[in-house]
């Protein structure tokens, strides 16, 4: 039976797929994010998984969730609280559900709410009968059964059947919001070309699932999100997320180098995307090494900056620490390397599949003797392109390790890219040694960069030492002068406090002086933007300020912080942010925390500032 289901316009939708990590929520989650994206609306997403390769079916523990906010203008952050909630399982409600706003719509596979699996998810009894779920819009949907009903005649048994059940969900939400069907038919038939009845069995599904909500009687409402009226500029655009633009950015670096590119790395989470992203790319002159363990992987980079090639190592927090020993051998050598930490929930093994920003100091300082670095930080998935090929730029110019400050949230979470013209890339400067070869030394150093000559091993009559050891100033013989040693610190800290001249003059959001000043920095951006400019819109004095320069710090950074009254500080940590400035600057400033593995909240960080504004 057809309903006459309204139409309502909204602004802004945000969705949480979640079901057990073999429900398929990613893959929804990303079908639905790239089909928002090329009917124009603006996105970010954020993923939720477990860290378990595979816990009990039907746990909490097993619970995979993936989020995207999709609008008519600008969206800067995955959201807080879901407007929609699809949940396949009594776990996956267990956990989610206190991020669904009053009155949202749940929509629930209620196949899954079966006694045996509503024990396993800690209930004592079925949660579709509990009076919390009153303030809810509740739509119990027997999502497992339709879909194998859909899929009658099909050559499949029934687990494969089952399997399918995620693109039921998404096709009833495509009805939901409006979503075109025809972009991910083709996808499917492209993605399961080798498996026909696969490819099949899950258009069926999907159509299914559009189907259920046109004609079912259940949804008396149906929602419009207009495209973006902002024209985009032209050009080509795609949704990406922060490891695959990290990638992209290295290769792109390489080629403006005219450079080979090497990546030295160890399987860790969530940075491991990033290997499996360059290693197919060898037409590009990409070589990639997975190593036996972290320090291999670094160390084998180090000897490919010596040969000439751009060279990189990724990782995460724990084989951050592990890799501290081998940059110091970088920085002492002034080799150009970059090293991309993406960051995750810790101490030591921690919380390897949730986000954190707790290794800025560690990377600042984390080293032993004065050994300063180049510290980036992207801030948002598409900018780490941009921060990938920075970093890159910025190592060869100055013959010096950049690290890159990636996260959780930005690695895993995707939004709206366009692809540069290679005309629009900087380019790339190299300290060459361009002298007579008897007037040769290893560390003269280029006047404005104090970079010292990058030589390819094997040119004739250039033949030099590097080292560990404190090298002569000059000759690079090894030197244990004091005043050499002298010498060389301040001459290896000043060259890292020269990268000041790469750093563009800082953004403000909001109001350009004022009560209050939110600074943040790495994926924090989103979210902190989205506050801050809701907030200068309703009156209040408000700006906000982001780092993407964390050492060292940009020149224009204390007169800003003299325009507001108060300085807040906004970081998924537990303050480093905030004792790197206080360190650097005599302003008081306050601080917003919270490590919780998750994306700062906008309520709270909301409710924070008003909280200062009214003392």
């Amino acid at each position: 039976m057809s309903t006459d289901a309204q139409t309502e316009s909204v602004e802004q939708v945000t969705i949480r797929f979640a079901g057990d990590s073999g429900d398929g929520m990613q893959l929804t989650g990303e079908r639905f994010t790239t089909t928002s994206a090329i009917m124009g609306n603006d996105i970010s997403t954020v993923s939720d998984f477990p860290a378990e390769i595979r816990a009990p079916a039907g746990t909490t523990g097993g619970v995979s969730g993936f989020q995207l906010t999709f609008g008519s203008h600008d969206v800067f952050a995955a959201g807080d609280d879901a407007d929609t909630l699809i949940a396949m399982n009594p776990a996956a409600l267990k956990i989610n559900i206190d991020q669904l706003k009053e009155r949202g719509l749940l929509i629930v596979n209620e196949d899954g709410f079966s006694k045996r699996n509503w024990e396993r998810a800690g209930y004592d009894h079925n949660p579709l009968e509990d009076d919390a779920l009153k303030k809810y819009q509740v739509f119990p949907v027997p999502i497992s059964s339709m879909t194998k009903s859909t899929l009658e005649g099909l050559p499949l048994n029934g687990r494969e059947m089952d399997r399918c059940k995620n693109f039921f969900a998404l096709g009833l939400t495509f009805w939901l919001y409006e979503r075109e069907l025809e972009g991910t038919l083709k996808w499917l038939d492209s993605k399961f070309a080798k498996l026909p009845d696969i490819a099949e069995a899950n258009k069926r599904a999907l159509r299914g699932g559009y189907a259920y909500g046109e004609n079912s009687e259940l949804f008396r409402v149906h929602y419009k999100i207009k495209p973006n009226p902002q024209e985009l500029k032209k050009g080509t655009y795609r949704h990406i997320t922060g490891n695959t633009a990290l990638a992209y950015g290295l290769v792109a670096a390489a080629q403006q180098a005219e450079l080979p590119l090497f990546l030295g790395s160890y399987p860790i989470t969530p940075a491991t995307d990033i290997l499996q992203t360059l290693t197919p790319l060898k037409n590009f002159n990409v070589t990639t090494l997975q190593a036996e363990d972290e320090i291999a992987a670094i160390g084998a980079a180090i000897g490919a900056a010596f040969g000439g090639s751009l060279a990189a190592t990724s990782t995460s927090g724990p084989g951050m620490a592990l890799k501290s020993e081998f940059l110091n051998l970088a920085i002492m050598a002034e080799l150009p390397l970059v090293v991309i930490n993406v960051q995750r929930g810790g101490p030591s093994t921690g919380l390897p599949t949730k986000t954190e920003q707790a290794d800025l100091l560690q990377v600042l300082w984390g080293r032993n003797g004065e050994s300063p670095a180049v510290v980036l930080a992207p801030k948002s998935p598409s900018d780490c392109f941009q921060m990938a090929y920075e970093a890159s730029r910025i190592a060869i110019k100055y013959m010096t390790p950049v690290i890159l400050l990636s996260d959780g949230n930005l690695a895993n979470g995707a939004d709206i890219w366009k692809v540069p013209e290679v005309s629009s890339l900087p380019k790339f400067e190299f300290s060459r040694f361009k002298g007579q070869v008897s007037d040769f030394h290893p560390y003269e150093r280029d006047p404005e960069t104090l970079a010292r000559p990058w030589v390819i091993p094997g040119t004739p009559d250039l033949e030099h030492r590097l080292g560990g050891l404190e090298k002569d100033h000059l000759t690079g013989a090894v030197s244990y002068g004091r005043e050499n040693h002298h010498e060389m610190v301040l001459t290896r800290a000043e060259k890292v406090q020269r990268v000041t001249n790469e750093i563009p003059p800082q953004v403000i959001h909001g109001h350009k002086q004022g009560d209050l000043l939110v600074v943040g920095w790495g994926s924090t951006y989103g979210v902190i933007r989205t506050v801050v400019e809701k907030l200068a819109l309703e009156g209040h004095s408000v700006g906000s300020t982001h780092l993407q320069f964390l050492n060292p710090l940009p020149l224009d950074l204390e007169a800003i912080f003299e325009n507001y009254k108060t300085i807040l500080v906004a970081e998924i940590n537990n303050g480093q942010l905030w004792t790197r400035l206080q360190g650097a600057y005599a302003k008081p400033m306050k601080r917003f925390n919270r490590v919780k593995g998750y994306p700062l909240s906008e309520k709270e960080l909301q409710q924070e500032i008003l909280q200062l504004l009214k003392d």
